[in-house]
């Protein structure tokens, strides 16, 4: 096998796998699937992490994981879906980083490793072993990397921004306890 067939089957593999798991994830959102919440539980959560509203949130974060994933493992119209999927990552990493960086503590570890993934897939395009190449890469111009990290960072920012303020001010007022309550027995 050539260098380049090898780089071919990689990124085959890269794509099958990174777009899958975002695809089951989205699917757990939308539908209910794999033991996910669907709309209405997923709102609830998004509400309750401050992403209002909860069920619009829910949506958007579960087409963007669920068509970006799907588009992903397809190797279609890659930048777009590489971009969508990281920056519903970059919101999902933005509820994980008050744990820290590590998945055992509930950090954003794992998100960060799905959007760098899907970042790089965008960015490195989809191989010959792809719908886009199918296509003669009518969707997976070089033109549409920077036009589609351009709209979901604006996007991201945004929303996330958005949340962040929210968050803020639902904490200001609050007050954290002088002494911790071990030291006051």
């Amino acid at each position: 096998m050539s260098r380049y067939d090898r780089r071919d089957l990689g990124l085959l593999l890269l794509r099958l796998g990174t777009g899958g798991v975002l695809a089951a994830h989205g699917t757990q959102k939308l539908f209910g699937w794999f033991g996910g919440g669907g709309i209405e539980g997923t709102g609830q959560f998004m509400e309750a992490v401050g992403y209002v509203p909860g069920k619009v949130s829910a949506t958007a974060a579960g087409l963007a994981e669920t068509g970006g994933g799907t588009l992903l493992a397809l190797g279609l119209a890659t930048p777009a879906a590489g971009a969508a999927a990281a920056g519903a990552m970059a919101g999902a990493a933005a509820v994980h980083t008050p744990n820290g960086f590590f998945n055992q503590g509930g950090g954003y570890e794992y998100a960060a490793a799905l959007g760098l993934t899907a970042a790089g897939l965008a960015v490195t395009g989809p191989g010959r072993l792809s719908v886009d190449h199918l296509l003669g890469h009518a969707v997976n111009r070089g033109w549409m990397i920077p036009a589609a990290f351009a709209a979901t960072a604006a996007g991201t920012v945004l929303v996330v921004g958005a949340r962040t303020r929210r968050l803020r001010k639902a904490k200001e007022g609050e007050q954290d306890p002088l002494f911790d309550e071990e030291y006051l027995e």
